[in-house]
């Protein structure tokens, strides 16, 4: 969905495209909550206000107070105005644009995680190992991170641990055992690339 601008220049010229657009289109918004010509006034009266206060806005607080009140009024009649817009042609993108504004972004669905990257063990002990890795660099949003190991060189890969944190540590492992283990990615719509091995005989 478009965004409701913020600095005063492009209020204005919000403004006086849905004035525009509401003129032009009675048929298809034939009852707004402010008409055409009010919303035209009150971004009059907010410009007078504005340039009145503009040259000496130091000295002259009651004109920037006023020139504050006047856009605080345009913005709520012209939010009043796009909501009812809004639901008048359900969001429709095209219909929407007719007043200067634009319907709801379509939304994005959730992608698997990319594949880890630079999985490594610095530290290992009897019984235990170290792993530490980065996350991916593309797909979706990491959830939680699954370790995975099988004796080398050709053992069946099986789960060792789930981590949520880039690290961990995996203790109760067999020794004397050469052990292969990698970390794979994963979330609701599912899992990413596996990382890649590195070999420990703990």
């Amino acid at each position: 969905m478009a965004e409701f601008p913020t600095t005063e220049a492009e209020i204005v010229v919000l403004a006086l495209e849905m004035a525009s657009g509401l003129e032009d289109n009675l048929t298809l918004y034939p009852n707004p909550p402010v008409l055409p010509d009010d919303l035209a006034v009150k971004m009059v009266t907010f410009v007078i206000a504005k340039d009145q206060a503009t040259p000496a806005q130091a000295a002259a607080l009651e004109a920037v107070a006023a020139k504050d009140a006047a856009l605080n009024v345009l913005v709520d009649d012209m939010k009043s105005v796009l909501r009812y817009a809004e639901n008048t042609v359900h969001f429709d993108d095209d219909k929407l644009k007719l007043l200067g504004w634009g319907g709801r972004a379509a939304p994005t669905a959730l992608a698997a995680p990319g594949q880890v990257r630079a999985l490594e063990a610095p530290r290992q002990g009897e019984g235990w190992i170290f792993l530490d890795w980065k996350a991916p660099g593309d797909g979706g949003a990491v959830a939680a991170y699954r370790i995975q190991r099988r004796l080398r060189p050709n053992g069946a890969w099986s789960d060792a641990g789930l981590a949520i944190e880039s690290e961990t540590t995996l203790t109760g492992q067999q020794r004397a055992k050469e052990w292969e283990y990698r970390v794979s990615a994963v979330n609701k719509a599912g899992e990413g690339e596996a990382s890649n091995t590195v070999m420990a005989v703990l």
